[in-house]
């Protein structure tokens, strides 16, 4: 289609415009560009001598000048026979509200828009808000908004009505990818067990999700806007009763699975950690097995109780390296940027493509991942004006690892539970940020200190690894036997200060986040010490024997 744009009578502003074409012409549009200050009969006269399909108008000035540059426009229409060209408009929010009670235009963009709306509209969609029902499976929608990454946000309030009528706004707004449901604690543990439910704890850190039917009415709800993919929070225990459940009800976008967590080391339930490492791979494998995306979200709950960066970069392997062996195809790999909360912008990036880095030495043809960037909670203030700065500031970083898609954290979460309507705002600030960086951005990664930090840490998780490798010798796979994975925790090959079940704490060991990043120190000095110098230390007997 030949497009022609201008910015009409006295409106000199043509950034929006300019824009617009070049989002036409990637669209594979021809397009003319005739610039600022155009009379507007020029501009229609150019149209018709130059056979343009699509005219696109600008004006961003006063809407009641505005009112009467349409009038004026609806008669030149008739004049110069072009009712059957299709006309658009882009303009202030004031000016496009005059443009869309004229009539005369097939889209009207104010601004507010996300980018890829417009594509959708140029691409012969509707301009409508969600128009565009996008695929209905993750590595689908990816491939779909390329090289957009998808924006990902959780949301559950505390009463199920609530969640249903919010989860219904933020489809419409057709800003969200995916919606990620939050179960209440008492779902988590016991949705299969409502008998040990304490009614007190009902509502008590997400929705109260108690049959199959409320996760059917939340999905229902979405089926508008952009169709957003819906996932759910895996239970603590049941792990593969909830991904058959997740499955059934709302088609679950990937299944989220710890290998060391959600047991007596976190207390989110009272699983001893062997039989949780067992049920968590035994989930794993129902994932695998039935093709449905996999998350191993263990990375940052180490992080986020004070473990040593290389011990987080280790993990990174350990779990990439059991969702290969178990025949994952698309795998999720999040990134929680700002964990602990004193690391620097340099040392965290540095952790971060060390942990992708471990990731992608994974990839082959049937190993798939994709990268999940995050800001961490921890780092947020309960003021919202700064916090809206370091949600920003926390994304734009993150956008260094080209991510597929963008975890978004609402500015508000270190005060209180999110609404729909703050959540909405939240997207609209990562999505700023992608829209501001996505033409071109300086290369932090390049740092030289970015990249000290992450050749340190690959040695040092690269001795981690080989540590438990040593202790699984008679294992085919020591990465992937639970025995040997609980031998290394108990022997603090992998620890966190925070631990603080008796049989997993580690009294020799601290972390220091004394220059920005979060190192192992002696407990009795508090003097930081390199991995090569503590793993090397002699280790206390195994509390079990290593299987022969």
């Amino acid at each position: 289609m030949r497009i022609l744009g201008a910015a009409i009578e006295n409106d000199v502003h043509v950034a929006g415009l300019v824009h617009f074409l070049r989002l036409a012409e990637e669209a594979g549009h021809v397009t003319i560009n005739l610039g600022p200050t155009v009379p507007l009969v020029k501009a229609l006269q150019e149209a018709k001598r130059q056979d343009a399909q699509m005219i696109a108008l600008s004006y961003r000035l006063t809407p009641s000048v505005a009112e009467e540059i349409f009038r004026r426009l609806k008669q030149e229409i008739l004049e110069l026979q072009l009712e059957d060209r299709i006309f658009v408009f882009g303009g202030t929010p004031p000016v496009a509200e005059e443009a869309r009670r004229s009539g005369l235009f097939q889209a009207v963009f104010s601004g507010h828009e996300p980018v890829e709306q417009i594509r959708a509209f140029l691409r012969g969609g509707s301009a409508a808000a969600g128009a565009e029902i996008l695929p209905q499976t993750l590595a689908e929608r990816v491939a779909a908004r390329s090289p957009v990454p998808l924006l990902r946000h959780h949301f559950g309030l505390p009463d199920l009505e609530a969640t249903i009528e919010g989860s219904r706004s933020i489809a419409e707004s057709g800003l969200l990818d995916i919606l990620s449901l939050g179960p209440d604690q008492n779902a988590q543990e016991s949705f299969f067990r409502p008998q040990e439910m304490d009614p007190a704890r009902d509502g008590a850190g997400g929705v109260p999700l108690r049959r199959e039917e409320d996760l059917e009415r939340i999905y229902d709800a979405t089926r508008c806007g952009n169709h957003p993919l819906l996932r759910c929070y895996a239970g603590t225990r049941d792990l593969v009763r909830w991904g058959e459940m997740l499955e059934r009800t709302i088609h679950n976008a990937w299944g989220a699975v710890p290998i060391f967590w959600y047991s007596q080391l976190d207390g989110r339930s009272q699983r001893p950690l062997q039989q949780a490492i067992e049920e968590n791979l035994e989930a794993m494998r129902w994932y695998a097995a039935h093709n449905v995306p996999l998350e191993i979200n263990d990375v940052h709950q180490w992080s986020l109780r004070y473990a040593p960066d290389a011990v987080a970069v280790a993990d990174a392997y350990l779990a990439a390296h059991i969702a290969h062996r178990l025949g994952v195809r698309s795998y999720v790999a999040q990134y929680m940027f700002n964990t602990p909360p004193e690391t620097d912008p340099i040392h965290d990036l540095g952790k971060m493509l060390a942990q992708k880095e471990m990731v992608e030495s994974f990839r082959d043809d049937g190993f798939q991942p994709l990268h999940m960037i995050r800001a961490g909670l921890l780092q947020f203030s309960a003021n919202p004006s700064i916090a809206k700065g370091q949600l920003a500031a926390s994304t734009a970083i993150g956008l260094e690892l080209e991510p597929q898609i963008v975890h978004v954290v609402g500015y508000c979460e270190a005060d209180h539970a999110i609404q729909p309507e703050e959540l909405i705002e939240s997207l609209q600030i990562a999505q700023g940020v992608w829209r501001t960086l996505a033409e071109g951005r300086p290369r932090l990664a390049a740092d030289r200190r970015v990249q000290r930090r992450r050749g340190e840490l690959l040695r040092e998780a690269r001795l981690i690894l080989e540590q438990i490798r040593t202790l699984g010798r008679s294992s085919p796979d020591p990465f992937l036997d639970p025995q040997i994975l609980v031998l290394a925790v108990e022997r603090g090959l992998l620890f966190a200060p925070h631990v603080l079940h008796e049989k997993y704490r580690q009294d020799r060991w601290i972390t220091t986040t004394a220059g920005g990043c979060c190192r192992s120190a002696r407990a009795d000095s508090g003097k930081a010490l390199p991995e090569s110098e503590r793993v090397g230390e002699p280790l206390t007997p195994p509390a079990m024997p290593i299987p022969s």
